[in-house]
């Protein structure tokens, strides 16, 4: 990949979390946290909704993709590692259930936002009740 390639994927990418975070806000809710780096990996987006807390990856495409193919399982294993190392941090999220997300964004489109786009076979916070409604 060349160096003005690189920047230009870095600044896309940059672009559709911000976009990813704003849509998150106007829905009602709080962003903790952009391109949050733990010692496992990277988080995009973490937001706060009601008792909700939400690990948001954002994927940038430049048409309608199937939102199954967007994630490998070695990205899902990085986010769960992560969003665990985050809130061993932080002893408030005990209280929260832990839900994460796809947040898909095109070119002049509104980001698509999947809820609990996937859920890990041993869920370090056993997702209770994740739904939180529209």
């Amino acid at each position: 990949m060349s160096t003005a390639h690189r920047i230009r994927a870095e600044r896309s990418g940059r672009w559709a979390e911000a976009l990813a975070a704003l849509s998150l806000q106007l829905k009602g809710y709080a962003i903790l946290g952009r391109r949050v780096q733990t010692g496992l990996g990277e988080i995009d987006v973490i937001a706060r909704r009601g008792t909700v807390l939400a690990f948001i990856e954002v994927k940038m495409r430049q048409n309608a993709s199937d939102p199954a193919t967007l994630l490998r399982s070695s990205q899902m294993s990085r986010i769960i590692k992560s969003a665990t190392g985050w809130c061993a941090n932080r002893p408030w999220t005990q209280h929260f259930t832990w839900r994460y997300d796809l947040i898909i964004v095109r070119q002049w489109c509104w980001p698509v936002h999947m809820r609990d786009a996937w859920r890990p076979r041993n869920d370090p916070m056993l997702s209770r009740g994740t739904r939180d409604g529209p």
